[in-house]
Formats: C-alpha cells, structure tokens, sequence
C-alpha cells in the first residue's frame, strides 16, 4: 500500500469509503454522497487533492472534471483494514473476529450464509494442512 491508510483523518476516510463504493467519482458525487450536512465542495477538492498528495488517490482527466479513484485495490485496503481491527480489538484472534460477527448477525444471518461459513472454514483448513 503506497501509504497507511489508518493515518488519515475523519474526512479523509469517509471519502476514502466513498471512493471504495462507487470506484470512482468526481468531487461532486463525492460531497453528494457525504451525508446531509456535507463540507463545501471546494473543501471536498481540497481534501480529495490532500489524499492524491498523500498517495490514496489518484485522478483522470474526463471532459472538465476530475474523476478520483483509490490507488490501493480494495482488496488490499480491506485486508490491511481487516488486519487492524482484528490486532486492535481481538487480540490477532480470528476465532474472536468470527464470533463477534456471528453474534452481531445472530437474527440476520441465513441458514445459506451459516453454511458458507462453515464451508470456507472447512476449505482453510484442508489447505492449511
């Protein structure tokens, strides 16, 4: 990852999380999908240029915009992510990381979801071994 994106402040992780859900997106867009009291748009291009500065973003030119887009796949930033707030909250323990979410979705979870899981845990450990 080109830089740590746990480093960045409020605003620039609630467009980073903007720019992973839609892919791309102009400054527009961005404010747009900022909530009900959204900064300025020319704050949104300040902070979208501070993000490109510190390597997260980057832009391509269409029309008379500006389209900005995550340098790190979001793949790689939901890893690190991941990563983070399993050492931070549980300890390193993905069993606790599992738990937490089957506890938190206990109602909402599916009986397909519930076998997905354990099909994903049964497929780690063969390949584990």
């Amino acid at each position: 990852m080109s830089s740590d994106l746990r480093l960045l402040s409020r605003r620039e992780r609630q467009i980073m999380d903007i720019l992973y859900r839609l892919c791309r997106a102009t400054a527009l867009q961005v404010m747009q999908e900022m909530g009900p009291e959204p900064p300025s748009y020319s704050t949104v291009r300040t902070l979208l240029g501070i993000l490109e500065k510190k390597g997260h973003v980057r832009h391509e030119k269409e029309g008379h915009h500006y389209t900005y887009v995550p340098n790190t796949p979001a793949g790689e930033a939901r890893y690190s992510a991941l990563t983070h707030l399993m050492d931070t909250f549980f300890n390193g323990s993905a069993s606790a990381v599992v738990s937490a979410i089957i506890d938190l979705k206990q109602d909402k979870l599916t009986a397909g979801e519930y076998e997905e899981i354990l099909e994903l845990v049964e497929k780690s450990r063969k390949e584990g071994q």
